[in-house]
């Protein structure tokens, strides 16, 4: 006989402005988190923290420019970005330069994004730049060294 659970669900109020949250920042579990760092400078995230184990190893770090921010921490496994129910949505003034800038320094061009992962596994990839209706300016596709799905607009 099957379980079944019956859950009230009662109406929710917005949060009061007063207790909003007023930042926030993505938290990914990465297979190397300096090789990670490397790639997000590129993007030109720059690194701050850092907690190293004994050895050396960087287990965590963040990472910012203005208003953006990520931290990175060592994944307790292999990391399956086909797993992971999330993208990182992203802004820059010129994503075809930040196209060009990306493929100038040996990220893998994707061409034209069809669904696929594209080359290298789908690791530290670019794709050619869109034109959605919700980003008319452009947006570009990127896949960062784990594979993990950043998309970067432009706003103007």
């Amino acid at each position: 006989m099957p379980f079944s659970t019956v859950v009230e669900v009662r109406p929710m109020k917005p949060c009061p402005p007063e207790l909003a949250v007023v930042a926030l920042t993505p938290y990914a579990h990465v297979a190397d988190v300096e090789q990670s760092l490397a790639f997000y400078a590129l993007l030109g995230l720059v690194p701050g923290t850092r907690f190293k184990l004994p050895t050396g190893k960087t287990v965590w770090a963040d990472a910012s420019h203005g208003s953006a921010r990520i931290m990175l921490a060592q994944a307790d496994g292999e990391v399956d970005p086909t797993q992971q129910a999330v993208l990182f949505y992203l802004y820059c003034n010129d994503v075809a330069a930040m196209r060009g800038h990306l493929l100038s320094q040996g990220v893998h061009d994707g061409g034209r994004y069809c669904g696929q992962p594209g080359p290298n596994n789908g690791c530290r990839v670019v794709f050619e730049v869109t034109h959605p209706h919700y980003m008319p300016a452009g947006q570009v596709r990127v896949a960062d060294p784990d594979g993990f799905c950043l998309l970067i607009g432009q706003l103007k």
